[in-house]
């Protein structure tokens, strides 16, 4: 049996490709909207691709079943409660599909989602008894699938359904089965998912928290206690899965504009200019009303959270390979509206003679200094409420993140702002968010709370 599993970098998403080479055939589980490597590994074990199939309907990245069928002309598989519109072959309890030696049984194992389900996998070539599970987002390596993502009117059910599929339909399978799930470290399907790509059951059931509970109540109690953060892009993913994604060929070419274009596009209406420079080179000099979303690897994540999905895109980058892997990032999550990038970067809006802003990086230490003066600024904490219980400064006001993005800040400051995080990269995206609605004094702490606490600064704890 041919076995590989495939990691998205930035989404901590995994898909796989199962097979025969001496059967000449494959099939697809999970795949990411970019397929070049689907295609090539087919082409290079001299498989084709028979099947595709979804474990779920995804709400953190596009599926790529429809880029693959088009071209393969193989079905996608998909539980029948998704509700997709486009064609596709249903999948039921029980159901096999077999691709050469690889035989994939399925499990329905809702929870994560109404429509999920797991492949028990099987090697033919050396047993017919299941050597692996294929749980998409039901289970993680260290953790498992959040219910809420379909909403809350069902979360209660959704909950039940997951605490039943783990405890009782995975309850019952052998502990030396390997899992491999459809996310991993930087997804947000989930909490605190492990780095490894690989774990068995029998270690989850000792390791991972989230199974480790003796009934419903205390299970329900500990996974509705810290549901992370929805970013806005989730539903418009959903939806747009639901339907099948449009191909890539039908998305707007790259293209690059010169400054009086790129300055054109800017003034129309729901166009965001997204600056995916380090912090430094941005709070150097940036165009006014620009977001700073640094290309990192959660940009895709980040840009979920800051962005409406409907948003005309505009994009500064430091060069063109970074503008066409920022595109490749959001065309991952279905921001397709991008009308290009800014030719020459900011070296050619300035010698066009625009205007630029700046958002001042300000040092750990100026920042103690600050805060014991006068006229102290107001220093806003975006971090977690986790990570400001663990620590923070004591002057601090706190308002996580992904409020703010959500409703706008809640605090009223009179003067300056300092915003700290826990490096830097969140305090940019808020600090250039405020800086973008008027706010005439605002700084970002460079190297946020972790060169805080580094430089043996005071923090106090919730």
């Amino acid at each position: 049996m041919y076995f590989k599993q495939i990691q998205t970098p930035g989404l901590g998403c995994f898909s796989y490709v199962l097979g025969c080479p001496a059967a000449h055939v494959c099939v697809v589980v999970d795949p990411k909207r970019d397929i070049d490597c689907y295609l090539e590994i087919a082409r290079d074990e001299g498989m084709r691709i028979i099947g595709i199939i979804e474990t779920h309907l995804h709400a953190d990245h596009i599926s790529g079943g429809q880029e693959l069928r088009a071209a393969t002309g193989a079905d996608i598989h998909i539980h029948p409660d998704a509700g997709v519109t486009y064609p596709h072959k249903p999948l039921a309890e029980g159901q096999v599909i077999e691709a050469g030696a690889a035989r994939l049984e399925v499990l329905y194992t809702p929870g994560h989602t109404p429509n999920s389900v797991s492949l028990l996998v099987s090697d033919l070539v050396r047993s017919p008894e299941p050597c692996m599970l294929l749980t998409g987002d039901v289970l993680f390596v260290g953790d498992i699938g959040r219910p809420d993502l379909p909403g809350a009117a069902i979360l209660d059910a959704q909950v039940q359904n997951l605490y039943d599929s783990l405890y009782e339909k995975l309850g019952k399978l052998p502990a030396d089965l390997e899992i491999y799930p459809a996310h991993g470290q930087g997804s947000l399907c989930g909490r605190g998912m492990s780095a490894k790509g690989v774990s068995t059951l029998g270690y989850e059931r000792r390791a991972n928290a989230m199974l480790g509970y003796p009934d419903f109540a205390s299970f329900k109690a500990a996974i509705l206690s810290h549901l992370p953060a929805r970013p806005k892009s989730f539903s418009h993913i959903i939806e747009t899965n639901r339907k099948g994604a449009p191909l890539r060929d039908a998305c707007p070419m790259e293209r690059e504009l010169t400054p009086d274009r790129f300055e054109e596009l800017m003034a129309a209406p729901d166009t965001v200019v997204i600056d995916c420079r380090d912090t430094a080179a941005y709070g150097g000099a940036h165009i006014p009303g620009s977001l700073n979303i640094g290309f990192d690897k959660q940009l895709a994540n980040w840009v979920g959270m800051s962005v409406a999905p409907d948003a005309k895109i505009l994009i500064v980058a430091a060069d063109r390979e970074g503008a066409s892997a920022v595109r490749l990032e959001l065309f991952r999550i279905g921001y397709d509206a991008i009308l290009g990038h800014l030719g020459g970067g900011m070296p050619a809006w300035t010698q066009s003679g625009r205007e630029v802003a700046s958002l001042s990086q300000m040092s750990v230490r100026d920042l103690s200094k600050a805060l014991e003066g006068d006229n102290p600024p107001a220093l806003l904490d975006v971090r977690t409420d986790a990570e400001w219980e663990a620590g923070h400064v004591a002057a601090a006001a706190h308002q996580p993140f992904a409020d703010i993005l959500e409703r706008g800040v809640d605090l009223c400051f009179s003067g300056p702002v300092v915003v700290v995080c826990g490096s830097g990269y969140r305090s940019n995206i808020i600090g250039s968010a405020l800086a973008a609605k008027g706010c005439s004094d605002v700084r970002s702490v460079a190297g946020g709370m972790i060169a805080w606490t580094r430089a043996g600064l005071p923090v106090v704890t919730a």
